[in-house]
């Protein structure tokens, strides 16, 4: 192993991979504008590098592979061959052969290499083959068979597959003998050296705190000295020596100023020194991560080779454009790019671009247009990938939609361009008439959404029928530094993404409304459900004091939602750090960072929190948001349980006009489950209700040792005496006809049972 903890495989398999990038980028140029010198010299050189260092590792395979493609391009260079697009296709394939043996694991190349040893034979024997045909010759024909466009499935990474149950999985790798292989990151030489100064500096900074802390102990003396002379003064005065008193007073005096005036020294300098150490740190924290940024242009190589072999494959004629390449991106979002990108660039060719008969009926030239473009903006990182296609047929997208039972007619009927185009991105939809290699399989789209959404990004399209297809990706710039909006929630602190916060407000608690258990305020003319923060995250519930609710508005295609917090705290910069593996998946939390005061904090996972939400809602377990209790008086506790949403909710609103706090469910089965879980002074329940009904109710809290002494009210239509015996032999104290909200009786059967709220 190197000094650098990594092996001189791990070395190669590095540099190898950057030369066959440069050798596909550089073939692909080649084969569109002419051979001259200045396009073959990086070929040549590129093969070279591969060959000398594949040499010093002893994967002899690569060696012979890339001397004979080294051969051919001094050849070309020196006009002794003219490549056609079959030479091309060869070379290609013999670039992909080296970059398959750069990715093989393990540092004893002999382990794995023999499997390749037929494809290099053959290979170098077809490239040779260059080499010993006339300047003059045609070749097209005769390695034609040898070159034909690779399927579109093997072009690039896509989405999953349908195999047979008899294909067997693809093993795995071997591990390396010396355990799991870091990844190798290249750094530049200007960052390395950016970073070794900015070290220095750092180290010099250090340095002055020794010199500080002496200055602090002189002071401490001036202190020592002041307070004696004060001991000595408090002497003279107790001892009635008045003629020393004013001798000792000058100095104090003397001592005092000297304390402040070193002390104002020492603060000027400490203060001074916090400004520059900060700066510097800033810097530092910068330029590493100005390390970690790599050029857009490292996430790209392989789409214009993906889109040549594609186009070639569905006889259609593509120019890719690539804009945006020195943009910095993130490696790790650049890393997670490449699939979603790769199924964006396909369906564009697939989809997007019509045949060249087509394009020249409808005005365009032969060759369509494909643009992937990068850019940053407002601090996000800005995707478009466009095509000058056909566009996206709305009409025979609604069709589609009703085809699959999506929505109903008069819906899709009405719906905006917008809406319609967000069933792109469901799983399992696509336009496509027919399954074929390249599409139709209803998968890409929402691989590109799940990506997209699992950053803390977002992505739109917009089409013109006749004109073409545009998506938008919007992205943060890294994912090791994260813009949050921190808040106080049940004494705990948590972290939200600032992009997946839509708005801090402040909510006046008189203009919160009800209905059942769910509360909600509008907000813009739109009623937004509320929720506690503190119950989602797991935390004892508790109202935040005070007349207003600070709320954080979250929401995703589902809706808007409200959390309630007990305060914000401010926007700051965290660097994220992960969760311990040992951890698993920890609900609503996705990662950990450190506060500026050195406290730790957690950052919450607005799709697992907005998920949750959901399952609270559906379920009817959320907690109110009710005004502060004065001192230490309990409220009493009621349940309300029926399957009728008016009847519960007259319920619910007659016991909270009286000052009953009230929870409802929505059938027995809850009800039996609410009371359980939680202590209440009193259960009222109906009779006929799904799952398990009131009488069943009844029976299973009189059989509970820890319920059975909770007095129980039946509200029911059901009037006939014989359903109240029935009532009150189960064990209901009260058996009340639904009548008896028209006067005091529900009320007053209440306050019997147990007293004012």
């Amino acid at each position: 192993m190197s000094d650098s903890g990594f092996s001189m495989m791990d070395l190669f398999r590095e540099e190898a991979r950057a030369h066959a990038g440069g050798l596909s980028e550089g073939l692909l140029r080649l084969e569109s504008s002419s051979a001259d010198a200045q396009t073959l010299e990086p070929l040549m050189r590129a093969a070279h590098s591969i060959k000398g260092a594949a040499r010093i590792v002893g994967v002899d395979l690569a060696v012979k592979l890339a001397h004979a493609m080294e051969d051919v391009f001094v050849a070309a260079q020196r006009d002794e061959v003219r490549l056609t697009s079959s030479d091309i296709d060869i070379l290609l394939r013999g670039t992909d052969v080296l970059a398959e043996l750069a990715k093989l694991p393990g540092d004893d190349p002999g382990a794995w290499v023999s499997e390749f040893e037929s494809t290099v034979e053959e290979l170098s024997q077809r490239i040779r083959t260059i080499l010993t045909r006339p300047k003059s010759e045609p070749s097209e024909p005769a390695v034609r068979a040898a070159a034909e466009p690779l399927p579109p499935a093997e072009l690039a990474p896509s989405a999953p597959t349908e195999t047979t149950a008899k294909e067997p999985a693809p093993s795995p790798p071997p591990p390396s003998a010396n355990g799991p292989v870091e990844s190798v990151v290249r750094v530049t030489a200007q960052n390395l050296t950016r970073l070794m100064g900015l070290a220095g500096e750092s180290l010099v900074q250090a340095r002055w705190l020794q010199p500080f802390t002496t200055s602090l102990l002189k002071l401490k003396k001036h202190q020592d000295h002041l307070a004696a002379v004060l001991d000595t003064l408090d002497d003279e005065l107790q001892s009635g020596n008045t003629d020393r008193l004013a001798v000792l007073a000058a100095e104090a005096r003397r001592q005092a100023a000297q304390c402040r005036q070193h002390l104002a020294e020492r603060i000027a300098e400490f203060e001074d020194h916090a400004a520059r150490a900060e700066d510097l740190n800033s810097r530092l924290y910068l330029e590493v991560i100005g390390s970690r940024m790599r050029p857009f242009a490292d996430g790209v190589q392989g789409f214009p080779r993906m889109i040549r072999d594609l186009a070639r494959f569905l006889d259609k004629q593509v120019r890719l454009e690539i804009a945006g390449q020195t943009t910095e991106v993130d490696r790790d979002i650049l890393d997670k790019l490449e699939a979603p990108l790769t199924h964006l660039l396909r369906n564009a060719i697939d989809h997007g671009l019509e045949a060249p008969a087509d394009r020249v009926e409808a005005g365009k030239p032969e060759c369509g247009v494909v643009r992937l473009e990068a850019r940053h903006r407002a601090g996000m990182l800005v995707l478009t990938v466009a095509d000058d296609g056909r566009g996206i047929d709305l009409d025979k997208l609604r069709r589609k939609i009703l085809d699959r039972g999506l929505s109903r007619a008069d819906l899709v009927s009405a719906m905006s361009e917008v809406e319609l185009l967000s069933f792109l991105f469901l799983p399992g939809f696509s336009t496509a008439e027919a399954v074929t290699e390249v599409s139709g399989r209803g998968v890409g789209l929402d691989v590109v959404h799940d990506m997209v959404g699992k950053v803390g990004g977002s992505v739109h399209v917009t089409t013109s029928l006749g004109r073409g297809t545009t998506f938008h990706l919007q992205l943060p710039l890294t994912l090791s530094v994260l813009r949050a909006v921190v808040v106080d929630v049940a004494g705990e602190t948590y972290a939200f993404p600032h992009n997946r916060i839509d708005r801090l407000v402040r909510l006046s608690r008189a203009g919160l409304d009800s209905l059942e258990n769910r509360q909600f305020v509008a907000v813009d003319g739109r009623n937004v459900g509320l929720v506690l923060a503190a119950q989602v995250f797991d935390l004892p519930s508790r109202t935040p004091p005070g007349d207003d609710l600070p709320v954080l508005l979250v929401s995703d295609t589902a809706g808007q939602y409200g959390l309630i917090v007990d305060a914000f705290r401010g926007e700051q910069d965290l660097v994220v750090r992960p969760l311990d593996s040992r951890l698993g998946k920890v609900a609503n939390v996705s990662a950990i960072a450190i506060l500026d005061n050195g406290a730790p904090v957690l950052i919450a996972d607005v799709e697992d929190l907005l998920r949750s939400l959901d399952r609270y809602i559906q379920t009817g377990t959320l907690s109110r948001c009710e005004p502060p209790k004065l001192g230490a008086i309990r409220r009493k506790r009621v349940l309300v349980v029926d399957d009728s949403i008016t009847v519960r909710e007259v319920e619910r609103q007659t016991l909270v006009n009286r000052g009953y706090d009230v929870a409802v469910a929505v059938d027995g089965q809850e009800g039996w489950n609410l009371a359980r879980a939680e202590a209440f002074d009193l259960i009222i329940t109906d009779v006929d209700m799904p799952r398990m009904n009131g009488l069943e109710l009844v029976q299973a809290v009189r059989g509970n040792p820890a319920l059975k002494g909770v007095p129980i009210v039946i509200v029911s239509y059901k009037d006939r005496e014989s359903d109240r015996v029935r009532g009150m032999e189960v064990g209901a104290n009260y058996y009340l006809t639904k009548s008896s909200f028209h006067d005091n009786t529900f009320l007053q059967a209440v306050v019997d049972l147990i007293g004012e709220p």
